[in-house]
């Protein structure tokens, strides 16, 4: 089994295959243990993985797992165990990911969904020249690090995207949005004027509760200063 270590995510290539084919979605990503249980897909190694100390997210690609961790964590504690873990399941042959036929929408379990680059009739021209330019250039690209792209919509000349797995959390995630997936719509989509990232819930929650622990330590050296 082969692995790919980036500054926050580590991709595990198992030679094995990850999602069921009953999934219609090219990915599955839980962001908390409980997501992890509920329907519609209940992951057990997923379970296993995010109760590692320092481990925040899990990402099943086709064939490829994901897994985020921590600012404060270090990889040379965390690897081997998540290793161990991942390991002993593709040897066992035990299914990594299960369906339940509960329908539920559960806070922290993204995908599942058809895959959002798929053709539709319905889609305009333009849509549709997007859609086969993410799905043949872009997407590979991205799964290459370990992540995948969501197609939300494409309005007033902005096409809308949310990046999942190693690339929603990487650092550099502007930067591949305006440099990379940007430049090309733009090159061989006149129509394209730009690309903006889509939130998911998860990380407004968690851009906002960085903003109120950021605005607090500003209060408290506001209140240093003045007493001293």
């Amino acid at each position: 089994m082969r692995s790919l270590t980036l500054p926050k995510a580590l991709k595990f290539l198992p030679s094995h295959q990850i999602l069921p084919k009953e999934v219609s979605s090219p990915f599955i990503e839980y962001l908390s243990p409980r997501s992890t249980l509920a329907p519609p897909f209940p992951s057990p190694l997923a379970a296993r993985l995010l109760s590692v100390d320092g481990i925040t997210a899990v990402f099943y690609g086709p064939d490829f797992i994901t897994i985020t961790k921590a600012a404060d964590a270090n990889w040379a504690h965390v690897k081997p165990e998540v290793f161990s873990l991942i390991t002993e399941v593709v040897n066992s042959g035990e299914q990594i990911v299960n369906t339940s036929e509960k329908d539920a929408s559960t806070a922290g379990q993204n995908g599942g969904a058809p895959n959002s680059l798929a053709y539709d009739e319905k889609d305009s021209e333009v849509v549709g020249m997007i859609k086969e330019l993410l799905e043949t250039r872009i997407r590979p690209a991205i799964q290459e690090d370990g992540g995948d792209v969501d197609f939300c919509g494409f309005e007033n000349g902005q096409v809308l995207l949310t990046l999942r797995g190693a690339c929603r959390t990487c650092d550099s995630s502007t930067v591949t949005l305006r440099n990379g997936i940007e430049s090309m719509l733009m090159h061989y989509i006149e129509e394209v004027q730009g690309v903006t990232q889509v939130l998911d819930e998860a990380e407004k929650t968690s851009n906002e509760e960085f903003a109120r622990f950021e605005e607090k330590l500003k209060e408290r050296k506001g209140t240093s200063s003045k007493t001293s």
